[in-house]
């Protein structure tokens, strides 16, 4: 049973890490700041999107 709960926290997780990165390339930050939080969302994935869901640049707004 515990395989398959990591497995389903895994996912959860990817997909949540693939939709803060395409938030980040629609914001409207500097190339700086968007290398930095995608680095830090990929090396640290739960911590890195949840520093980026508060501190992290936020889409531009068309």
């Amino acid at each position: 049973m515990g395989m398959e709960v990591g497995g389903l926290i895994g996912l959860i997780v990817l997909i949540i890490c693939v939709w803060a990165i395409v938030q980040i390339f629609q914001s409207s930050a500097t190339t700086g700041a968007k290398v930095f939080w995608i680095v830090l969302i990929l090396i640290l994935p739960a911590i890195g999107v949840i520093l980026w869901f508060f501190a992290g640049p936020r889409p531009s707004r068309r």
